[in-house]
């Protein structure tokens, strides 16, 4: 029976316990609000956590891309392949840099790259791929550095950091994947560069945010490494607001006209107390679609699987796709939920149906897979602050409205 009691089920509001506020007013009242100790911490306990050297924080996952991909040298002339089925900051970044975007189509009936189709996609020109772990299902890694290695001869480096990987680079977007894991590794152990999100909706937040880690395999001098990322994400200035508060420390060098995009001591704090608790809220997110999936799949009914022998999802969002159903019918069922109370997005319009990407000569006619994936997907609420009585509404009231 439907409780017809009309309830507000926010998409994806933010989980902030005491622990979190609490920390925000000790920072606050510390006298240290910008990058400073706390920030310092918080990208250890990322490292721990991921099993990495180093962990830099910034204030977005797509200036964590975006920055990596300049620190590569990667620009004007060079090549960058992502998913056609992804948010656009995947692509976006690679326009910042002036390289040229190249999307790849899904495999039928997948939220992945076609891996065929990647490696038909790579030149002498590409320098990197960005595969997308959406919904925070890390990607067929094994597969991707398959194809990399299989096209090692076509790349041509243009820096000596390039050089180092003797193929084409793999810098994940994992906005959605922080404490996925693939075959016993944690996301941000198997892709060459991993960039996280912490954003207001993600399952871990600092309201804003992002981080960036990198293999610990690679040859790579993550002191160096870890500078560079200092002096991009602080106008190129050679000594932190921390390092210029020293007595006498006051000169300092601008060695690069770079950006500005440094996480603050005021979201690490956030983040700090958060990461304490984050595998109970990885625990929820598996409850919640366990409940998902024992009501939807027996209807017929497709979901992205979370969890598998050799896999666990960061379990970030529910993808759910009823089949042979028109894109209008997909609209007219989040809007009747939304009637309920009930708030549904769709992940992902593919970029090619974009203004934008259309302007740079993209047509979804070349990306029908995406397109498949896309008309008939409902992206289901879910985040910790469900309790089992919301999910079940949530599940009474879809059930009705798709019988």
């Amino acid at each position: 029976m439907i409780n017809t009691e009309l309830r507000n089920i926010p998409f994806s509001p933010p989980d902030i316990a005491d622990g979190e506020i609490e920390e925000v007013i000790k920072a606050m009242k510390s006298g240290w609000v910008t990058t400073g100790p706390r920030t310092k911490e918080f990208e250890k306990k990322i490292a721990d956590y991921v099993g990495t050297n180093r962990a830099v924080c910034l204030n977005s996952a797509t200036a964590s891309m975006e920055l990596t991909l300049r620190i590569l040298g990667i620009g004007p002339g060079d090549e960058v392949i992502t998913s056609a089925y992804t948010y656009t900051a995947s692509a976006s970044i690679i326009e910042h840099v002036g390289a040229k975007i190249v999307l790849v189509d899904t495999a039928p009936d997948s939220y992945e790259m076609d891996y065929e189709k990647l490696a038909d996609a790579i030149t002498e020109k590409t320098k990197a791929i960005i595969p997308v772990d959406i919904a925070g299902k890390m990607c067929d890694y094994d597969t991707i550095y398959e194809v990399a290695e299989s096209k090692k001869k076509l790349f041509k480096p243009n820096t000596e950091l390039q050089s180092l990987f003797k193929r084409v680079i793999v810098m994940t977007d994992a906005a959605h994947a922080f404490g996925a894991i693939r075959k016993g590794k944690k996301c941000g152990q198997v892709a060459d560069f991993t960039c996280f999100s912490f954003h207001a909706v993600k399952n871990l937040t600092t309201a804003e945010g992002g981080a960036v880690v990198w293999r610990n395999d690679r040859g790579l001098d993550d002191e160096w490494l870890y500078n560079q990322y200092m002096l991009y994400s602080l106008h190129g200035q050679s000594k932190d607001a921390l390092a210029k508060t020293q007595k006498g420390a006051w000169e300092y060098d601008i060695v690069y006209p770079a950006y500005k995009c440094n996480m603050t001591d005021i979201m690490a704090s956030m983040g700090l107390r958060q990461l304490d608790r984050y595998g109970t809220l990885l625990e929820r997110r598996k409850e919640i679609i366990d409940i998902y999936d024992s009501a939807f799949l027996p209807l017929g009914t497709q979901s992205l699987q979370h969890y598998g022998e050799d896999f666990a999802s960061s379990g970030h969002l529910y993808l759910l796709r009823i089949p042979e159903i028109s894109e209008e019918k997909r609209n007219e069922i989040i809007i009747k939920m939304a009637e309920a109370g009930i708030a549904c997005n769709v992940h992902y319009k593919p970029l090619p149906m974009f203004t934008a990407y259309k302007n740079l000569g993209f047509s979804i006619e070349n990306y029908l897979n995406s397109y498949k994936q896309y008309v008939n997907e409902i992206t289901l609420p879910l985040h910790t602050l469900l309790k089992d009585e919301d999910v079940l509404y949530v599940v009474e009231h879809l059930k009705r409205i798709i019988d």
